[in-house]
């Protein structure tokens, strides 16, 4: 009990962002000798544990891999207007002579009819095309021309030469063109945005596989619980049943089936034993290991899994 009470200490001090000093830090945490009965206890607060691993994958996604955004709002956007943009993108073919032409049908015309193609053809540039042209402002501002400067640039020509040509002798427009193009571009933009996210809802998954938290064995052989961003090349650190492993490492002392599927994609447990090599990120089986560190941080092979 008094171990897991130190344990939820630490993490709350952790959350907050408030390091700790070396003499709260002495206080902090109890040190005594691995006993039968205290790996019972610590197995069963492991499902307490296992309840802040949230706020440590948050914060490694909010750190490490802030680059990756949260697409789903332009996922939204893209799909809405792709579906919108093709519903009006429907009267711009339907009544342009030169499709009617190709495919052998022709619809009566009434007065007025001249101007479905040019009408919808506005409304759907100003509905599907304008986000385009608004995401290309800053790629111009920060002279850092893109993808999205490059769509805007062919629409919005396509876009004014169509409307000069109902003014102007200067052929056909290409209303119908503009149109698909337009829709076009927000399919592949929709289908783009929801592969990112679900790349970085895979990336949030990866994260939560490595505890907040280890328990790091010191030389006359007590233990003491430290987060697994203080653990060092070369320490050892006992991994109770059912939790995951802190960091790379070569098993020690102990035997047991580590689950290495979330990483490995290996479904059947995988036997460990002294001087085997074991992942971080991966859950011990039913016994406990004493794991010699080999690599932290970004040495890991889960922080290589998640660049």
């Amino acid at each position: 009990m008094a171990t897991s009470q130190t344990q939820h200490h630490v993490h709350a001090e952790m959350d907050h962002g408030q390091p700790m000093s070396a003499e709260k830090s002495a206080h902090s945490h109890v040190m005594q000798p691995v006993t039968p009965v205290e790996s019972q206890a610590a197995h069963s607060a492991h499902g307490s544990e296992q309840a802040m691993h949230a706020t440590h994958s948050e914060s490694l996604s909010n750190g490490e891999h802030a680059h990756h955004a949260d697409h789903t709002g332009h996922e939204d956007m893209f799909r809405r207007r792709f579906w919108g943009s093709l519903l009006l993108s429907l009267p711009v073919l339907l009544y342009t002579p030169m499709l009617q032409m190709w495919l052998g049908f022709r619809l009566p015309e009434f007065t007025g009819s001249q101007w479905v193609a040019p009408l919808f053809s506005i409304i759907v540039f100003v509905y599907g095309g304008v986000p385009f042209i608004q995401m290309a402002v800053p790629e111009v501002r920060n002279r850092q021309p893109g993808m999205m400067l490059l769509i805007s640039l062919a629409i919005s020509v396509s876009f004014a030469y169509s409307l000069a040509t109902m003014f102007l002798n200067l052929g056909e427009g290409f209303f119908w063109e503009l149109v698909t193009l337009i829709d076009i571009m927000l399919l592949g933009h929709w289908i783009e945005t929801r592969s990112v996210r679900q790349a970085s809802g895979a990336l949030n998954e990866l994260a939560k596989l490595m505890p907040d938290s280890a328990e790091q064995i010191l030389p006359d052989g007590r233990v003491h619980t430290v987060p697994v961003a203080t653990l060092k090349t070369g320490d050892l650190v006992l991994v109770r049943p059912g939790a995951s492993i802190p960091a790379d490492g070569q098993v020690v002392e102990g035997e047991s089936d580590v689950n290495e599927a979330m990483i490995t994609g290996e479904s059947l447990p995988v036997r460990k034993a002294p001087g085997v090599k074991v992942i971080g990120g991966s859950i011990v089986g039913d016994s406990s290991l004493r794991v010699r560190v080999s690599a932290t941080g970004e040495q890991t092979a889960l922080a290589g899994i998640m660049r």
